[in-house]
């Protein structure tokens, strides 16, 4: 059964021709170029962690006062991306499920629709999810080096603003990569927003390092504390590799794949690197749960509220 419908249609090469490619198919036969079998409910798992994780950390945002603020609303932006991968993936999963054992009968028309609209959604939601995780780092960011002048630069109405257009831009994006998937211009299009992600991330929380990491030298220079000025150091370190490691890591061998689609789809070995594309998408999934636990749960207020709604305690 297939998962998660836009990332399917990019997990052959289209742009090979049959013979070659299968050609290339037959010379990367190897053991190791079958791939993985990743049963269904592995998706289902963890779709549904993801589900209700993120929806704790929007119901919690909604509930306390303390949390209406751009950071947060932005936090919450996130949630809701990462929500919605779940969700379309769930609804893809229940949808196939019911095909395949005849619950459901529809026209092929029909299915073909409904196979666009889960495509849709998914791919807004992929895109707006790596835009909020842009946005997150530019808000810490402007926190950080512009703290004096934060409530100026990141008012309530130039939150909305980026947040509307971030959400219409994924909608109008999406529905371009689902008419145009097999164009090469729009894989190289989603490529190029992904590396730019990873470069705003990589520059703007090794600058917030770097300056954390002067400040507790400073500090530590003063009041001759070297201990806590290589344990500030340390903890800095591991929290920015947390943050670019789980992001490399996720969303990084999805990225890759559509790569060798685009330069070479007929070769053995991305042949072989093709048939770990459920992988690929279990990574993302997981990225999915992972964002609530690094954005989100680290915030004290956050958690306490939290515990109040699993309490429903409203």
């Amino acid at each position: 059964m297939s998962t998660l419908a836009p990332l399917r249609l990019l997990r052959e090469p289209w742009n090979a021709s049959e013979g070659n490619q299968s050609n290339a198919t037959i010379g990367a036969s190897s053991s190791w170029c079958q791939g993985l079998d990743i049963p269904n409910e592995l998706f289902l798992v963890l779709g549904l962690v993801s589900l209700v994780e993120n929806l704790l950390v929007v119901a919690a945002i909604l509930k306390n006062r303390n949390l209406h603020s751009p950071t947060y609303y932005f936090i919450c932006c996130l949630a809701v991306s990462d929500m919605l991968v779940s969700i379309s993936n769930l609804a893809e999963m229940l949808f196939m499920l019911l095909l395949e054992h005849g619950v459901l009968v529809m026209r092929p028309s029909i299915v073909r629709h409904m196979d666009s609209v889960i495509d849709m959604l998914i791919c807004s939601s992929v895109v707006s999810s790596l835009s909020f995780l842009g946005v997150i780092a530019v808000d810490r960011y402007i926190t950080i080096f512009y703290a004096l002048r934060y409530h100026s630069i990141m008012t309530l109405q130039r939150a909305v603003v980026t947040m509307a257009s971030i959400w219409l831009a994924s909608t109008v994006s999406s529905t371009v990569l689902i008419t145009y998937y097999c164009s090469n211009t729009i894989l190289l299009c989603l490529i190029a927003f992904f590396l730019f992600m990873l470069v705003l991330m990589l520059v703007l929380y090794i600058h917030m390092f770097a300056l954390a990491r002067h400040h507790l030298h400073s500090i530590s220079s003063q009041q001759k504390l070297p201990t806590t000025h290589r344990s500030g150091s340390l903890k800095g370190a591991v929290t920015l590799t947390i943050l670019l490691g789980v992001f490399f890591i996720c969303w990084g061998p999805f990225f890759f794949h559509l790569i060798l689609i685009v330069t070479c789809p007929t070769n053995p070995f991305c042949i072989c690197f093709f048939s770990y594309f459920n992988l690929f998408l279990i990574l993302i999934i997981c990225n999915s749960v992972i964002d609530p636990l690094i954005y989100a749960f680290r915030s004290q207020e956050l958690r306490r509220t939290l515990r109040e709604v699993v309490m429903c305690s409203w």
